[in-house]
C-alpha cells in the first residue's frame, strides 16, 4: 500500500515523539491538536505501513540461534550460553549456574569432573544453592589433584562437595596430578586405586572438563612434561591437563607424567561439556571446539558470538 511522503512523514513523526522520546499518547494529541484515539490509530498504522518496526531482543532466542550455528559447524551438540554479568564474578556464577541446569538438562547420572577456575566457582555456586534432587548419582574426578593449595585443583575435594550438594555418592582418585616422572606415574598407574578409577571413567554418562588459556597460572610443569613441544605446535589452551593448538590438535608427549583420565577413554563418554570462565580467550575455545572433543558447551554467549562472526 503506497502512502504519500506527507503521510509517512507525519506518521514517522508521531512515532519518534511515543517510541524514541517517551511521550504520552495524550501529550502528542496535544501538541497536533487530535484525539488521542487518533494518535493511537496513528501508531497503529505506523506499525502496519513499515514505519515502525518492533524487534525484541531475546536472549533465548540468540542463544539457540547460536547453538544452531555451533551445531552445524563443530561438534557441539548442545548447550549453556549465558549473558555477561555486572563483572567476571557475576559472569562466572552465570556460567556455574548454567552448567548445574545443563547436568540436570540431559538427565546425567555418573559425572566425571575436571578441574580449574571455572569448575571452583561451580563448587561454590552449589554451596549457596544445593540441588538435592539432581539426576546425579555418582561423581569421580578425572584428573589427580594438585600440589597447590588453591581449592579449584583439590579434585578429590571438589568432587566431594559436589556429591554433597548433589545427593550424589563420591568417587574419589588418591594420586597425585603430577608425579615426579614417567616412572612413578608408570608404577602409581599399576596400582588398585588406579584400576578403580579406570573403571569409574568408563563407566561415565557425562564429563565436565574446563577449557582454559595457554600460557597460565599455574604451569602444571609443562616445559618438564613437553619440552619445547607447546611452543613448537603453538599451544593456545588447556583441557584439564592437557594441551591443544588453535587448529584443534591436542599434543601429545612421550614425557609426559600427568594422571589424568586417557584422552581415548575421555573420548569415548557420550557426552564432553567444555566449561569456560568468563576469561577464556577466543584462541582456547577455537583450538577446543576444532579438536572435536567436546558434545556440549558452556560459555559466554558474547565470546561465542564474535568467534563464529569472525570464520
Amino acid at each position: 500500500m503506497k502512502i504519500s511522503q506527507e503521510k509517512q512523514k507525519k506518521l514517522a513523526y508521531v512515532a519518534r515523539r511515543y517510541y524514541l522520546e517517551n511521550q504520552r499518547q495524550s501529550d502528542i494529541a496535544r501538541e497536533l491538536g487530535v484525539s488521542r484515539p487518533m494518535v493511537s490509530r496513528m501508531l497503529a498504522e505506523a506499525r502496519e505501513l513499515g514505519v515502525v518496526e518492533i524487534t525484541v531482543h531475546d536472549p533465548e532466542t540468540r542463544t539457540a540461534t547460536l547453538l544452531e550455528r555451533l551445531r552445524l559447524s563443530t561438534s557441539i551438540r548442545g548447550g549453556a550460553l549465558v549473558e555477561d554479568g555486572a563483572d567476571e564474578d557475576a559472569t562466572n556464577q552465570l556460567l556455574s549456574q548454567g552448567a548445574v541446569e545443563l547436568l540436570r538438562q540431559l538427565d546425567t547420572r555418573r559425572l566425571g569432573v575436571g578441574w580449574g577456575y571455572l569448575i571452583g566457582q561451580l563448587v561454590t555456586w552449589l554451596e549457596k544453592n544445593p540441588q538435592p534432587d539432581s539426576p546425579v548419582t555418582d561423581i569421580c574426578p578425572l584428573v589427580g589433584n594438585a600440589n597447590i593449595p588453591a581449592r579449584n585443583y583439590q579434585s578429590n575435594e571438589n568432587v566431594r562437595l559436589m556429591a554433597q550438594q548433589l545427593g550424589a555418592a563420591p568417587h574419589f582418585l588418591y594420586l597425585p596430578a603430577l608425579p615426579e616422572g614417567v616412572e612413578e606415574k608408570q608404577l602409581l598407574c599399576s596400582t588398585e586405586v588406579y584400576r578403580q578409577i579406570l573403571q569409574q571413567w568408563e563407566q561415565l554418562d557425562t564429563a565436565l572438563v574446563n577449557i582454559g588459556n595457554y600460557p597460565s597460572s599455574p604451569d602444571f610443569a609443562s616445559l618438564v612434561r613437553y619440552g619445547s613441544l607447546l611452543q613448537q605446535y603453538r599451544a593456545c589452551g588447556r583441557m584439564l591437563v592437557y594441551y591443544f593448538n588453535e587448529e584443534g590438535t591436542v599434543i601429545q608427549s612421550d614425557q609426559d607424567f600427568a594422571i589424568q583420565v586417557p584422552l581415548d577413554t575421555l573420548r569415548r563418554c557420550p557426552r564432553i561439556i567444555g566449561v569456560c570462565s568468563a576469561n577464556t580467550g577466543a584462541k582456547a575455545l577455537l583450538g577446543a571446539l576444532r579438536s572435536g572433543v567436546f558434545t556440549h558447551l558452556v560459555a559466554r554467549s558474547e565470546l561465542v558470538r564474535s568467534l563464529l562472526d569472525s570464520q
